[in-house]
């Protein structure tokens, strides 16, 4: 059955993760990474065969949770909290990634290349993993959850730079060139996505609403969050950034709610195979054997 059977297996050891975690009071994307552990290729019994189309699924997952979440916030909610993200984003990057830098240069004796490139990974958090924490609590749209995401979205947009620059570190004047193009070029596509998709998305949905078919209607919301996801991944930024300007755009149209409402399960779903993929790429082997290397 090839990749069929792959996502059976995960959807099943996934739900045995979630009834175990939620048995113990922990949250389910704790189950879902353990039964990723439990079917990944580096312990035993059951195991995942389509590793890499698996974790093509997963971004998937990604896209649809965000898009999701911009479907739940709007324009109006984060305006409320530009300021706060605009400027303590690049601040909570900039000194995150120093100190890790510092960290992993001093206590961690990495080269200063390789420091670099550590203090900007850990500069960044895992959007995919707040923001399904949040919607687990029911907190999304608390002031503070509305900062929290302010500044996901700007880590998310720092990862441009990130790639442009990093790479080239000691080359300052052709990465900084890169860096211009590659915002321009991004800041142009964001920008006409809002604009077309303000009064286009919204009328086409109108149509389709009038037609009846609530299955065409989600395949039309679906298609908007992964389509503009996939053209903002052409362009050299996040796929699943792009999917939550589509769900911001559409979350100004009096359909948001049912769109919402038509795409949450399958955005759960595929929630559950990134979470459970996740765990796949953990080896205890590694961790034991390299265990007495680790600093003190």
């Amino acid at each position: 059955m090839g990749i069929a059977s792959d996502f059976v297996l995960i959807v099943v050891a996934g739900l045995g993760g979630a009834i175990l975690a939620r048995s113990l009071g922990l949250p389910l994307l704790v189950g879902y990474v353990a039964a990723g552990v439990v079917v990944g290729p580096h312990t035993a019994g059951p195991t995942v065969a389509q590793i890499d189309d698996i974790e093509l699924l997963a971004e998937i997952g990604v896209a649809l949770l965000l898009f999701a979440l911009g479907l739940e916030v709007s324009f109006r909610d984060l305006r409320a909290v530009r300021r706060v993200a605009l400027i303590g984003g690049p601040i909570q990057i900039g000194l995150t990634a120093f100190f890790g830098a510092v960290v992993a240069r001093t206590a961690l004796s990495m080269p200063t290349t390789d420091a670099v490139w550590f203090g900007a990974m850990v500069s960044l958090s895992s959007t995919m993993v707040v923001l399904k924490t949040l919607a687990a609590d029911g907190t999304t749209s608390t002031l503070a959850s509305r900062v929290m995401i302010g500044l996901l979205v700007v880590q998310d947009l720092a990862v441009v730079p990130m790639l442009v620059i990093l790479p080239h570190v000691g080359e300052v004047t052709g990465a900084v060139s890169r860096l211009v193009q590659a915002s321009v070029v991004a800041a142009a596509f964001l920008l006409a996505v809002v604009l077309v998709g303000t009064r286009l998305l919204p009328a086409l949905l109108r149509r389709i609403v009038r037609w009846g078919s609530r299955e065409l209607f989600l395949v039309a919301v679906v298609a908007a969050g992964v389509g503009v996801g996939a053209l903002t991944y052409q362009l050299g930024l996040s796929f699943a950034i792009g999917a939550f300007v589509a769900g911001l755009v559409l979350s100004e149209s009096e359909l948001s709610h049912q769109a919402l409402s038509d795409v949450a399960p399958l955005r759960d779903v595929f929630g559950l195979v990134f979470f459970v993929s996740v765990g796949m790429l953990f080896d205890p082997r590694y961790v034991i054997d390299h265990a007495p290397s680790l600093p003190r």
